[in-house]
């Protein structure tokens, strides 16, 4: 059936929308600089919304709901995930895109994806990627590599380049293109920080009264209250500039607050699965290196373009908690045989 002029000019209303509505800064959709292969524009979203959904449906998005954030298997149902954080990150990112008239479809889009690469047992599990694999192993590559390589059976998202800078260069250490990138990487700090401190109380890690005064006095008393302070301190410090950033003294707060983490629960939390889950994965990384025809199928396609040790950590990288335990489980745990009968 033939399109309706109607339908073929909702992209460019939208289109249209943002060159009104966006900061001189925001990246516009049709300023895309495009995909690694080019493909037919959509009649009804833009090319960011576009990546959004792609990355949402993807199966790496899916498995993030049983990947550990800072706690591994809690007993609880609003304990974070990788999915809920990440979630968090798109939520924040968004409303820190509106108050400063950036692409929230770009912000959305690139949030949603930073953390597809990130593996199981949270950072614990990166740090033994990273020590066993001779090119290193950092869940931002990771996830670039998720949406270029491996998702849809190693064809990849083919996602726009900004939406793919923005992944890459997501860690506070990164330098992202577009303010959008930026506003995606402080996201991560906010939603990390407040929301591991939640989690931390729940599990009775921490009181209300450890958290550090001066940070606490700057930012706030409770969670909101600290994502408000800091998402209208950057718009107060950012509206109409070409930067995304903090004023200087709530990043030295926010730095405080995650500096204590870091002391107080990162290190505890990591402790009570560095050695099990470094036993595990050490034990199946070199498993696999002796049978690597035994990776699964998609796996050992990626073998024609790739080699050995950076297939398995992306097979590795890529299980969820429960999965990597159950592989580690059929692999090395002997399970008992019995006739019946019973003892004699």
């Amino acid at each position: 059936m033939e399109k309706s002029i109607q339908e073929r000019c909702v992209r460019e209303r939208i289109c249209q929308n943002e060159e009104a509505w966006l900061s001189p800064f925001a990246r516009r959709s049709s300023q895309t600089k495009g995909r690694l292969k080019e493909e037919k524009s959509c009649d009804f979203r833009t090319d960011f919304q576009r990546d959004r959904d792609r990355i949402i449906y993807s199966n790496s998005f899916k498995r993030l709901k049983n990947k550990t954030q800072v706690f591994f298997a809690p007993e609880g149902d609003h304990y974070i995930t990788r999915l809920t954080h990440t979630l968090d990150v798109s939520q924040i990112a968004r409303s820190i895109a509106r108050t400063l008239a950036l692409n929230e479809d770009l912000a959305e889009a690139i949030a949603l994806g930073h953390d597809l690469g990130h593996t199981p047992f949270g950072h614990v599990g990166e740090r033994v990627l990273a020590k066993l694999s001779e090119k290193g192993f950092m869940h931002n590559e990771q996830s670039l590599r998720v949406v270029d390589v491996i998702e849809k059976g190693g064809k990849g998202l083919n996602l726009t380049l900004e939406v793919r800078d923005g992944i890459l260069e997501h860690k506070s250490s990164g330098k992202p293109a577009t303010l959008e990138g930026d506003a995606v990487s402080l996201a991560d700090r906010i939603a990390y920080i407040n929301h591991d401190i939640e989690d931390a109380l729940r599990a009775g890690i921490l009181k209300e009264e450890d958290l550090p005064k001066d940070a606490v006095e700057t930012l706030g008393h409770a969670t909101k209250e600290r994502i408000n302070t800091a998402i209208a301190d950057i718009y107060r410090e950012s509206y109409g500039k070409p930067y995304v950033k903090m004023s200087k003294e709530v990043m030295n707060a926010t730095n405080t607050l995650r500096a204590f983490m870091f002391e107080r629960v990162y290190e505890l939390a990591n402790k009570t699965i560095q050695e099990r889950s470094e036993r595990m994965l050490t034990q199946m990384f070199e498993y696999f290196k002796s049978h690597v025809d035994k990776l699964p199928k998609p796996y050992l396609r990626l073998l024609e373009r790739d080699d050995k040790e950076r297939v398995i950590c992306d097979y590795l990288s890529g299980m969820t908690d429960r999965y990597a335990i159950s592989v580690f489980e059929d692999l090395f745990i002997p399970v008992t045989f019995s006739l019946g009968g019973g003892q004699s």
